[in-house]
């Protein structure tokens, strides 16, 4: 336990000393995790009472809570934005808010532990008194306020975690059939490929059709558990399967991952709702493992079978009677209409109606076919091609799965894009239609013909396609559409910028050199790695020797004393700047893409006037860090609303990102919360005063 100040002192407000317990989480498990624990920390002692504080952070979990302590408690605040089990705490009072309720109000939080509801288990501890502060078990991500469905920020990270879970299995699956065609399949008289039954590669190929059917299941499955839990898992994956399995409510196709996401996210608030009902006590213990699923399972299989399926099979039966209206009509319109369905959904009804349409008048009209073979493989040569253009707005995952993406879309597999398109439908599925109407169009106008039932470039390598070249053009055309839309609009979407906005600062900064205010830097020697600093100190100034400031990753070269930015995007085009004069950065436009891309996640304003811009990226060589001071201060989205006047950007290789960045993000999040650290840095003068206050930071 922390000890307090003065150990003879009563609790205020509670006439006895209080043994208390709080857990900080936040998604990234960085900063906030570590800022909320102190304020907690900081609070309790001034209120007389002890506590202990365990930090689930991206480094693992510190200061562990043991069952000695879990015993002793009065009580127990989670202040968290992610799943933390509440489990461990039945019998305690237990107060769950967001993480950033224990950074802005925490003495507000000790005073209402004490009157929050005990934990019984089950469906969690509900609202402590007074309203607000969160809901119990609020699932694997939590939210990002209080109650529970708070806007946007639940949404997506609920998304997000289906998403997760879901690449794998399309990787899996999609390159386990990509190879088991190009390495055991033989070309049929019409074209196209067959694996012979019973030869190893067909059971390679159903090993990755089992990996594409579950797919679908996994990402409803967990959508539904980052909302609702452990008992939102079997409604959401039951409903997904459902959802795509197109003959439990008489339609020819399934409607795919966008069916998924529908029933992920009814499956994840039904289970809230039903977990808010009164139970009699006797029926609680079996309520998450028994009533909750079954109940939930059963309410959603039946409505989405006798509500929703059958819009769904209608939808089907009508699209596909006026395509057969559309035949006589212009080649290039049909094209474009048959791209567009085809890139729409990758898979679900939309998709299966062209497709199907196509399929069904191979032998009297391969040209329609051609079309649709055409727009097949854009979706995901297109995002796999945006995540080679440009590498720093896709994290390490999406850009592997480009490179599946890839592979799968030269054998003629649409889903190869889903993962893509279930994380940015607002920006992915516009570029994944807008390529593949150009594809579709194309091959309409050039009369491009495909004998069987399957698109991609596979089937012109096996001889099935009539116009070639033009095939491939059509593919190639289409592609470069949807990877260019995909960047811009993602680009678009988070305001990036940042260049136009940053000229003045970095005309500033070349004046200011010039005029030989620039920050002097003599004798500093980073190893190759980025982990060590030489021998020799850093000159500053009039010879004033500066200490070694975070390992040696945040140098004179490093600092800035007044930026000239006013927005959020201009200071780090600014920073990204005054981080290339070290020398570890070969790609500045790269480094700046890659930290707007993780704010686009989640701002890293801190509050207390202080941001932390970072990434994990290759456009630097070593590890480095820069600090910047604004004196009017610059709106980074705070969560108290407060402008950033104390700015730290941190960039380190892929390679090297581990323990080494989250350690330094850490070390800075802990100091920053000194009031008095905090005055001293703004008031440094000149780049050697600041390194000295700077040291401080171990």
């Amino acid at each position: 336990m922390t000890p307090s100040a003065d150990p003879s002192a009563p609790a205020t407000g509670h006439g006895r000393r209080l043994k208390l317990l709080a857990v900080t989480a936040c998604p990234t498990g960085i900063a906030h995790t570590y800022m909320a624990a102190e304020k907690l920390t900081q609070a309790a002692e001034a209120l007389g009472h002890d506590i202990k504080v365990e930090t689930q952070g991206s480094i693992g979990d510190e200061n562990v809570l043991t069952d000695n302590d879990v015993k002793r408690a009065d009580g127990v605040i989670i202040a968290a934005d992610k799943d933390v089990d509440p489990s461990r705490f039945v019998g305690k009072r237990l107060l769950v808010v967001g993480v950033a309720e224990g950074i802005h109000h925490p003495e507000r939080l000790i005073e209402r532990v004490m009157a929050a509801p005990v934990h019984e288990g089950g469906g969690g501890p509900g609202r402590g008194a007074g309203g607000g502060g969160g809901v119990g078990s609020q699932g694997a991500l939590g939210v990002l306020g209080p109650g529970w469905g708070a806007g946007r920020g639940t949404v997506y990270k609920a998304l997000m975690n289906g998403v997760s879970y879901m690449i794998p299995f399309v990787v899996v699956g999609g390159l386990l059939i990509a190879v088991s065609l190009a390495l055991g399949g033989h070309p049929r008289p019409d074209g196209g490929l067959v694996i012979p039954d019973g030869t190893f590669w067909k059971h390679v190929n159903d090993i990755g059709v089992i990996g594409f059917t579950l797919m679908v299941p996994i990402l409803s499955g967990y959508i539904a558990y980052a909302i609702g839990d452990r008992p939102a898992l079997v409604p959401g994956m039951i409903g997904g399967w459902i959802a795509n399995t197109g003959a439990l409510y008489d339609s020819k196709s399934g409607a795919g991952f966008i069916g998924a996401i529908v029933t992920g996210f009814l499956a994840g608030y039904l289970v809230l709702w039903i977990k808010r009902i009164r139970v009699p006590r006797f029926v609680r213990p079996i309520m998450p493992i028994i009533v909750i699923p079954v109940v939930a399972t059963s309410v959603l299989g039946l409505f989405f079978i006798y509500v929703l399926g059958r819009p769904i099979a209608w939808v089907f039966e009508h699209l596909t009677g006026w395509l057969d209206g559309l035949t006589g009509t212009s080649a290039a319109l049909l094209g474009v209409l048959l791209g567009l369905m085809i890139a729409f959904d990758m898979g679900g009804p939309v998709n299966k109606t062209a497709f199907l349409f196509g399929a069904g008048l191979v032998s009297k009209n391969p040209e329609i076919m051609g079309m649709c073979a055409a727009a097949i493989p854009v979706p995901p040569l297109g995002q796999g091609l945006a995540t080679l253009l440009r590498r720093g707005m896709f994290s390490e995952q999406e850009r592997e799965t480009g490179l599946a993406a890839l592979f799968m879309g030269f054998f003629g597999i649409t889903e190869g894009a889903i993962p893509f398109a279930a994380a940015r439908p607002a920006r992915v599925i516009p570029a994944n239609m807008m390529g593949g109407a150009v594809a579709g169009a194309i091959a309409g106008l050039a009369s491009v013909g495909d004998s069987v039932p399957h698109g991609g470039p596979i089937v012109a390598v096996l001889g099935a396609v009539s116009g070639v070249a033009m095939f491939f053009v059509a593919i190639g055309v289409g592609m470069v559409v949807t990877a260019l839309t995909t960047v811009t609009l993602m680009a678009w979407g988070r305001g990036d910028g940042a260049g136009a906005l940053a000229e003045p600062a970095v005309r500033a900064r070349r004046v200011a050199d010039a005029a030989g205010v620039g920050i002097g830097a003599a004798g500093v020697g980073i190893g190759a790695a980025g982990a060590g600093v030489g021998a020799a100190p850093v000159a500053v100034g009039a010879g004033v020797a500066a200490p070694e400031v975070l390992s040696g990753y945040l140098t004179a070269r490093t600092v800035r004393l007044d930026l000239a930015a006013v927005r959020k995007d201009a200071a780090i085009r600014e920073l990204a700047e005054v981080l290339a004069g070290a020398g570890q950065v070969r790609d500045v436009d790269a480094l700046v893409t890659a930290v707007l891309a993780r704010e686009e996640l989640g701002t890293t304003g801190l509050g207390e006037e202080i941001a932390v811009p970072h990434a994990k990226t290759d456009a630097v060589t070593a590890p480095v860090v820069g600090f910047a001071r604004s004196a009017e201060g610059i709106d980074w989205g705070a969560l108290d609303g407060s402008k950033a006047r104390l700015i730290f950007m941190i960039a380190v290789p892929e390679a090297l990102a581990e323990d080494e960045h989250l350690r330094i993000l850490a070390l800075l999040a802990r100091k920053l919360l000194d009031p008095g650290f905090r005055e001293r840095l703004l008031e440094a003068e000149g780049e050697g005063a600041v390194l000295g206050v700077l040291a401080e930071v171990r």
